[in-house]
């Protein structure tokens, strides 16, 4: 009996957070069949509390919510937890709506009605890649990787321009930031770093890319509009200046 709840307590754990109980039933299915636990909420208070006191590995948000919207509870958490995935939900198609989500830290976006096998397809690809970058950091002198002026310690996930430290630098924008260091100044394809970073082979939108990276110059340029750090290969791509 032990045994089971040892095996139970390492099971990867699902948060969902939708007040539709068709979505919220339909989700239940599929991830409990791939094996995952599976916690929900039906409004943003709940979803919040049950994202503080559980920790999930992963949470599906939806935008549109009682008490708390989702963009509100994604800004909460972001601001107690730079690391948990998250992907919205919503029936918001709106680019607009996909951009701010993107940029107050979510990982994802997905409209419904949503493909079930796409969005666990998305969950696999998030949780692995959490997985990986928990046990796969590349090591250097002093397990840093420093290029001109950027400082990125693999250690601690922080990143530092002329010494001074990035505040607010979520998870996934260090993890674009330390593969394109991996390759100083060589350019690398929006669709390359959607898969090798947010491991999405087969589907995702390269706007995620864009977004993400636009987060990550307001945090690290002086001047956006003429980075000097992260650079732009039009039509391509993007590199991290190698000086």
């Amino acid at each position: 009996m032990e045994k089971n709840e040892n095996i139970e307590d390492e099971r990867k754990t699902v948060l969902a957070v939708d007040d539709e109980d068709s979505i919220i039933d339909l989700l239940k299915v599929n991830i409990e069949k791939e094996g995952y636990n599976f916690i929900s909420a039906n409004n943003g208070e709940d979803g919040f509390k049950l994202a503080t006191e559980n920790h999930p590995d992963i949470i599906l948000l939806d935008v549109m919510l009682p008490k708390m919207d989702g963009l509100t509870v994604c800004k909460k958490i972001r601001q107690q937890d730079s690391n948990v995935p998250i992907i919205m939900l919503s029936a918001r198609g709106e680019e607009v709506d996909k951009i701010v989500g993107l940029e107050i830290g979510a990982d994802d976006y997905m409209t419904k009605p949503f493909s079930t096998r796409e969005l666990v397809a998305r969950i696999k690809a998030n949780l692995r890649k959490t997985d990986n970058n928990e046990g796969q950091i590349v090591k250097t002198k002093d397990n840093k990787i420093v290029i001109g002026v950027l400082t990125l310690d693999l250690d601690k996930f922080e990143a530092n321009v002329k010494g001074e430290q990035v505040n607010d630098l979520t998870r996934r924008e260090f993890e674009v930031l330390k593969y394109l260091a991996q390759k100083p100044g060589q350019v690398v394809t929006r669709e390359d770093l959607l898969e090798k970073v947010w491991g999405y082979e087969y589907f995702g939108d390269i706007r995620t890319v864009d977004v993400t990276v636009r987060r990550i110059r307001e945090k690290i340029e002086k001047n956006t509009s003429n980075p000097k750090i992260l650079i732009t290969k039009r039509g391509v791509g993007y590199y991290i200046a190698s000086k």
